[in-house]
């Protein structure tokens, strides 16, 4: 069997715990793949980056602010597009903060933002939409972990390499 070949992306589930809610993007109805549909800030990694500052680039380009990632919600394969191997992607999801919601400001790759609580999602979205999965993952995982991992994460980071390698 032939060595993969993949894209690698990433994805941010952006929280705001003071109000409980999830922001939402939609995609500018101008984009080749998926236009008009709802997303989190999504993106791909540039060669030479890490996955992590991938994630705090790409929600920079997106949001206009830094991303604080807090914890790894899990992986993802998929096709942008057609089935065929220029478009297969292996994808990180993250949970992650920011300092300032309302400092949001959208940038030409989506044309609507919504501030959402988990239930109003659940009304707004279809029902099998993979946001819902990732909320509830996140949920489930963030009640779990323990607050000294959590600020362990934060302070640390997700990248390993240069300290096990």
């Amino acid at each position: 069997m032939p060595v993969g070949r993949f894209i690698v992306g990433v994805a941010a589930l952006v929280h705001d715990p003071a109000a409980g809610k999830y922001l939402l993007l939609r995609r500018s109805r101008e984009k080749d793949v998926g236009a008009g549909s709802w997303e989190c800030p999504t993106g791909r990694v540039d060669q030479g980056e890490s996955i992590e500052a991938a994630l705090v680039r790409e929600v920079w380009e997106e949001l206009g602010v830094a991303a604080r990632p807090r914890f790894i919600l899990g992986t993802t394969h998929f096709f942008r597009g057609e089935v065929r191997p220029e478009n297969e992607l292996v994808s990180v999801l993250y949970a992650c903060t920011i300092d300032d919601p309302a400092a949001v400001r959208i940038g030409p790759e989506h044309d609507e933002v919504r501030w959402m609580t988990r239930e109003a999602i659940a009304d707004f979205l279809p029902e099998r939409h993979w946001i819902h999965w990732v909320i509830e993952r996140a949920k489930a995982m963030e009640a779990g972990m323990h607050p000294a991992l959590q600020a362990r994460l934060l302070e640390e980071g997700f990248e390993v390499t240069g300290r096990v390698m």
